[in-house]
């Protein structure tokens, strides 16, 4: 049943494409798969600097949680201090004198703790950004 005209049949004569053709297709693979290797370079790459981004981050964060708890600690102690020493108390006077030298204490230790605060968040800031710039001077050279 099989005839000359019958598309399915195999005896339809064999199509041969040009060596122009086959070579533009060849290239065209060629550079999808060096196109595709690029890509996948940039994206193990971003990976990794995504990755150190978060580790530095989170290591940031842990550091500035644990100078928070220090920084409760010894105030805490110090209210508690400043209470004990009020109890022990005869006049009102050494009560504003106890008052207002505590007060400054606390200003100058809360101006203090501040100011650390500032500098660790800076420096935390500076390292998280680290990974992004060096990924990124790999891509992108600078203006000249």
């Amino acid at each position: 049943m099989t005839g000359a005209t019958d598309p399915f049949s195999a005896s339809i004569i064999p199509f041969e494409v040009p060596e122009q053709m086959r070579a533009f297709a060849e290239k065209g693979v060629s550079q999808a798969r060096e196109s595709y290797a690029k890509f996948k370079d940039a994206a193990e790459t971003h990976n990794g600097t995504v990755e150190a981004v978060f580790t530095s981050a989170n290591k940031g964060a842990s550091e500035y949680t644990a100078k928070l708890v220090e920084f409760m600690k010894a105030n805490t102690s110090a209210q508690l201090d400043f209470a004990q020493q009020l109890f022990g108390l005869k006049s009102p006077a050494e009560a504003l004198e106890l008052w207002t030298g505590h007060t400054r204490t606390q200003l100058e230790t809360f101006q203090s703790q501040a100011k650390e605060l500032a500098e660790l968040t800076q420096r935390v800031a500076a390292e998280t950004v680290e990974p992004i710039k060096a990924s990124a001077s790999k891509f992108y050279k600078p203006a000249a």
